[in-house]
């Protein structure tokens, strides 16, 4: 690049990602050819409307290249349609509340503390501005209390129940909210929809390792740049074909501009990479490195949530007398990339926080095995608890990760 300025930071922010271990459970490593559909000749290309249906002229190769996108999506989630517009997962839940909803309609929602996303209802989001919430808590276990939910439904008369969560470590069971949704329509006299965001656990769901909320609620929305290892943006899904007008229109005109061509197609190598029979072993080993840095961590003494999916939380506060903020800014000078977070029933503020949250999908994603996911453990608990100094943890993080894939030259398997 004749930049050398930018390049100057390309070239350091690879030597981070490359020399780290990155447990953000919301990062993930996109292959050499997502990020090369990224860069393609397609971001010079304005698209505005759908495929066969442009404000402009020339759009006969976009067009093929979204179709592809939206019709892989369809096959990776068994959905009969879907949007693959949306430039982020907060524009996916826009849009979506827009398809379903009126402005001032109720939302139920989880306590956004318990592990909701700004967009379920934070008052410094849109969604509360537009739209009332209401919110039910998690049980004394951290899980979702299905009861109380039922019992909230029927107190409250929501337009919306929304489910998906940005922090919750545990299989969400779809099938039974989906019930529990339906038996509330039968005798109200307000509609309640059923929305999922699964933009945590998306890649889950796509290798067949948990309940497809597809095949329950109205809508579903997602990031396409967590577990599903695209390039970041967003994706509306829905089994209802007859909500396809009312949500189209909710990305264009009513959202969004031009879509995001050059993003449509990494998204399409995205999907493609994911409908390989690989992925599903990815994902395997995600849940299986996640649940195995969480039980060491348990055997060492530290207070963690348990896991059922690709993150659990570390309940700092409790474990080493330090918070969250604290635990992150350790972690990180030793190169171990994580993210303080609130916890159930946290005492401390969104700045500071009693927990960390945990994530193996990228490192995974580098060749992190089972007993590595271990030994991360091990050093995140020694550092924490000032068991080692600071360059001993770094060497040790340094010998795992020079057994690891460069994170500019990943390549995965590809349904053609």
């Amino acid at each position: 690049m004749q930049d050398r300025i930018v390049q100057e930071y390309f070239d350091k922010e690879a030597k981070r990602q490359n020399e780290g271990i990155e447990l953000i459970a919301s990062e993930n490593y996109p292959s050499i050819n997502v990020r090369e559909a990224q860069a393609s000749i397609f971001t010079a290309k304005y698209a505005e409307g759908y495929p066969g249906h442009r404000y402009y002229g020339g759009c006969e190769n976009v067009d093929v290249i979204e179709n592809l996108a939206i019709e892989r999506a369809k096959k990776l989630f068994k959905a009969a349609y879907a949007n693959v517009q949306p430039h982020s997962g907060s524009q996916a839940n826009m849009a979506a509340y827009h398809a379903l909803l009126k402005q001032g309609d109720k939302i139920l929602s989880l306590v956004l503390n318990d592990g909701g996303h700004l967009t379920h209802g934070s008052p410094v989001s849109f969604s509360s501005h537009d739209y009332q919430f209401s919110f039910y808590p998690l049980d004394e276990n951290g899980r979702l209390d299905l009861k109380v939910i039922k019992e909230l439904l029927d107190k409250e008369n929501p337009n919306l129940l929304l489910a998906g969560y940005s922090a919750y470590p545990f299989a969400i069971p779809f099938k039974e909210l989906r019930a529990i949704v339906d038996e509330h329509n039968s005798h109200s006299d307000v509609h309640c929809y059923f929305m999922v965001d699964m933009a945590h656990i998306a890649g889950i769901v796509a290798a067949g390792l948990c309940e497809n909320p597809v095949e329950y609620a109205d809508i579903v929305t997602s990031t396409t740049h967590k577990t599903l290892r695209g390039p970041r943006g967003g994706l509306i899904l829905s089994r209802d074909e007859s909500l396809a007008k009312a949500i189209n229109s909710s990305i264009f005109p009513y959202s969004q501009g031009g879509p995001l061509e050059h993003v449509i197609a990494a998204k399409a190598v995205c999907f493609g990479e994911d409908l390989a029979p690989e992925f599903k072993d990815y994902m395997a080993k995600v849940l299986e490195n996640t649940k195995a840095c969480n039980d060491e961590l348990a055997r060492r003494g530290a207070f963690v949530s348990g896991t059922e999916n690709h993150l659990f939380l570390l309940n700092v506060l409790a474990s080493f007398n330090i918070n969250g903020k604290e635990a992150q800014e350790t972690l990180e000078s030793i190169g171990i990339t994580c993210n303080k977070n609130m916890i159930h029933g946290d005492t401390l503020k969104p700045a500071y926080t009693s927990g960390v949250r945990i994530g193996f999908a990228a490192s995974t994603s580098r060749g992190c095995n089972k007993a590595q996911a271990v030994e991360i453990a091990d050093i995140i608990f020694d550092v924490l608890s000032k068991n080692i100094s600071l360059s001993e943890a770094k060497d040790k993080v340094a010998s795992i990760v020079k057994t690891w894939h460069d994170v500019m030259s990943l390549q995965y398997p590809l349904v053609g």
